[in-house]
C-alpha cells in the first residue's frame, strides 16, 4: 500500500494529466473510478467541492461554440419535433426510473442527457436539482459507456441499413448522448454528415436553457425559485460567440479549454465513485438507461426512414 502522500501525488498528476488534449471524457472519468477503487479519493471533500464549481465553469465555456444564428434557422423548422422528443424522451425516462426503482435524481440525469446532449446536459442539470457527486458519477459513467458503444455501432448501422449523410447525421445528432461523440461518429461516416449533425446537435444544445429552468422551478426550496446563474452565463457566452465573430479565435480558446475543464471534472467526479457506491447503484441503474437508449434510437431511426422526421 503506498503512503498518503504518495497517493495524494499520484492523485494531482492524474487530474493534471486530464487536461491533456489527448486524454477523452470516458477515459477521465475511468481513470478517477479506478484511482478510486484502488487507492481511495485522498481529496474527498475537496475534489468533490472543486467538482461542482468545475462543472459550471465548463457548461458556461461550451457556449462558446454555439451560434446562436445558426441554431434559430435550424431551430424554426424542428420546433415542434424538438419540444415533443425531449420532452417524451424525459417522460419516458421518468416512467422507467419508477419501472426499475431507481434514485429519483440519477434517473433524471440519464434521462436529460439522453434526451439532450449527454455530458453537458447532465452537468447543467446537476446542480439544478441538488444531485449528489454519487448520482452525477454514476449517471456521466453510464451515458459515456453509451457513447462509446454509439460510435461504434451507429455507422456501422447506417451503412448496413444504406442511410444517406442527411439521414444519418440526423439520427446520429437525435440519438447518440454527447456533442463530442455525434461528430466523431459523423466524421466516420462522411464529411456531409458532419456539419448536418453538429448543427442539429448544437442546436438541440440550446434547449440545455428552458429545460433547467423548468426544473430549477420544479425542484424550488421554500424559498424564491430562481435560474441558475451558469444558465445565464452559457446563454451569454453563446451570444459573444454569434456577434462578435472578430473575437472568434478567443471564443474557440476558451470553448476548447472548456472542454479540457470537463473532461478534468469528470476525473474529479469519478474519483468520488467507490465500490460501495456502484455495488449500491447496481444493474438497474445500466438497465434503465439502456432501455431508454434502444426505444429512443428505435423510434426516431423509424421515424427518419419512414420520412416523418426530415
Amino acid at each position: 500500500m503506498l503512503p498518503i502522500q504518495a497517493v495524494q501525488y499520484v492523485f494531482i498528476g492524474l487530474f493534471i494529466l486530464s487536461f491533456a488534449p489527448f486524454v477523452s471524457p470516458t477515459l477521465a472519468l475511468g481513470l478517477g473510478v479506478g484511482f478510486a477503487w484502488l487507492l481511495g479519493n485522498p481529496f474527498e471533500q475537496l475534489s468533490n467541492l472543486w467538482s461542482k464549481w468545475l462543472l459550471k465553469v465548463a457548461v458556461i465555456g461550451l457556449g462558446f461554440n454555439v451560434n446562436i444564428q445558426e441554431i434559430i434557422e435550424v431551430g424554426r423548422s424542428s420546433l415542434v419535433l424538438t419540444i415533443v422528443s425531449i420532452t417524451a424522451i424525459i417522460g419516458l425516462g421518468e416512467i422507467l426510473t419508477q419501472a426499475f426503482r431507481l434514485n429519483r435524481n440519477t434517473g433524471v440525469l440519464i434521462s436529460f442527457g439522453t434526451a439532450i446532449c449527454g455530458g453537458s446536459a447532465i452537468a447543467a442539470m446537476a446542480p439544478v436539482i441538488k444531485a449528489k457527486q454519487h448520482e452525477i458519477a454514476v449517471a456521466l459513467a453510464v451515458v459515456f459507456s453509451l457513447n462509446a458503444i454509439g460510435l461504434v455501432l451507429f455507422p456501422w448501422l447506417g451503412r448496413a441499413l444504406m442511410l444517406s449523410d442527411e439521414q444519418f447525421a440526423l439520427w446520429a445528432a437525435l440519438a447518440i448522448h454527447d456533442t463530442s461523440s455525434v461528430v466523431a461518429a459523423a466524421a466516420t461516416y462522411g464529411p456531409v454528415a458532419v456539419g448536418i449533425a453538429t448543427t442539429i446537435k448544437l442546436t438541440r444544445a440550446m434547449w440545455i436553457i428552458p429545460y433547467t429552468a423548468a426544473a430549477g422551478v420544479f425542484w424550488r426550496s421554500e424559498e424564491r425559485a430562481s435560474i441558475p446563474l451558469f444558465i445565464f452565463g452559457f446563454l451569454l457566452a453563446a451570444l459573444c460567440n454569434s456577434y462578435f465573430p472578430h473575437f472568434n479565435e478567443l471564443w474557440q480558446t476558451l470553448y476548447i479549454g472548456a472542454k479540457h475543464v470537463l473532461v478534468a471534472t469528470l476525473f474529479l467526479i469519478g474519483a468520488g465513485v467507490s465500490k460501495a457506491v456502484i455495488k449500491q447503484t447496481g444493474w438497474r441503474v445500466f438497465a434503465m438507461a439502456i432501455v431508454l437508449w434502444v426505444i429512443v434510437s428505435a423510434v426516431l431511426l423509424l421515424l427518419i426512414l419512414d420520412g416523418l422526421i426530415q
